[in-house]
């Protein structure tokens, strides 16, 4: 059987109140299933080619990663000095250097399950959760979160304290996507599931989510739960439809992100930061 028959069959045993947990089969599945996420041969979601941004959730992969946590217990574990407590140790990263990432000292985090990519710089304090995917080449900032399944390109800069949103359940549901090339400034929010399309530009403090309106001045079109490529974006606000409540004295307004095309100026900013990388 293939590692996703296995992963299937598991699940169904378990939603039938039928697996036996401490199985060495059961642990040997899920612990090759873990193997196959950190180095990237699995993810919880991919491309569908039917064009940019198109994304569709594995759910059987989602599965495998809840399964891990209904049949691990919860043991001690030891981390810089600190107990903690969890199903499964923290990932060990002491090949990271030979693949070109580094990951400096006090409390960058990656767990179990999670892909970092060759190339890769993880400031502390950040954190990468299971089922993440980083892309070669990206840089994971301080106090940046990567959340469960969230799935990074290569070549992303994610600005300090950014927070990547993690889709775990429904096991339907697309986890969020920050493709190839995109840079997101510091104090970003992605979440729900939303699709930041590749080599955008994003201003600092711009919250992504499906319940914003993108107006994307390019297309000349209102986009939700996504960003289209090539695009440099920010937070505005607009009149919002309690504006003229009797409570609120003035006006009251509501976010929203205003997209617009890739200016020389961008590039250029973009390309200063290859510099600095290099």
């Amino acid at each position: 059987m293939s590692l996703e028959a296995d992963v299937a069959d598991l699940w169904a045993r378990h939603e039938a109140g039928d697996l036996d947990a401490d199985a060495h089969h059961v642990h040997d599945v899920l612990h090759e299933f873990l193997d196959a996420l950190e180095a990237g041969d699995v993810r919880a979601a991919e491309p569908t080619g039917d064009g940019p941004g198109r994304w569709e959730a594995n759910a059987w992969v989602k599965q495998g990663i809840l399964l891990v946590f209904a049949t691990h217990g919860i043991d001690q574990y030891e981390y810089g000095g600190v107990t903690y407590n969890d199903v499964l140790p923290l990932q060990d990263t002491s090949d990271y250097g030979q693949r070109g990432s580094r990951n400096t000292p006090d409390g960058t985090v990656v767990r179990t399950g999670a892909h970092v990519g060759a190339d890769c710089i993880l400031m502390s304090p950040s954190f990468v959760n299971i089922g993440a995917y980083v892309g070669d080449g990206t840089l994971v900032d301080s106090c940046d979160t990567v959340g469960s399944c969230a799935q990074i390109g290569a070549d992303v800069k994610l600005g300090a304290n950014t927070l990547i949103g993690g889709v775990l359940e429904p096991v339907e549901g697309t986890p969020v996507v920050v493709e190839d090339g995109v840079s997101l400034g510091a104090g970003c929010r992605v979440t729900s599931g939303f699709v930041v399309g590749e080599n955008s530009v994003v201003g600092e403090n711009t919250l992504l989510t499906p319940r914003i309106p993108v107006y994307d001045l390019v297309d000349d079109e209102v986009y939700y739960g996504e960003l289209p490529a090539e695009r440099r974006a920010f937070q505005r606000y607009v009149e919002s439809s309690v504006s003229d409540e009797d409570l609120i004295p003035g006006a009251a307004y509501k976010p929203a992100v205003v997209a617009t095309d890739l200016g020389e100026e961008t590039l250029e900013a973009t390309e200063r930061e290859e510099v600095l990388r290099e």
